[in-house]
């Protein structure tokens, strides 16, 4: 199975790891990933809690397409709720 690669710019192959999905049992709200992602692949989104009937923030993907495979988004997310996996061609 062949992955999508890149070059880095010292000239070293690189594999982008594009999001697939965020835990949100796990995502706390804290937007640490929103402000790292500079393509608006994510938004908040409130979750209802039917148990305890109250709501709370997560994020959410609302712009899959834009994702350009950096991992910064998940790199500062303290809980690690993302996942994410390379494009195959």
């Amino acid at each position: 199975m062949a992955y999508l690669t890149g070059k880095t710019k010292g000239g070293k192959d690189w594999t982008p790891s594009f999001i697939e999905a965020i835990d949100h049992e796990k995502c706390i709200g804290c937007g640490r990933c929103y402000k790292a992602c500079s393509r608006s692949v994510l938004g908040p989104e409130d979750l209802e809690d039917e148990e305890t009937e109250s709501t709370r923030m997560v994020m959410s993907i609302i712009n899959e397409a834009n994702c350009v495979g950096c991992v910064g988004c998940g790199v500062t997310c303290a809980k690690k709720a993302f996942s994410f996996k390379p494009m195959t061609i």
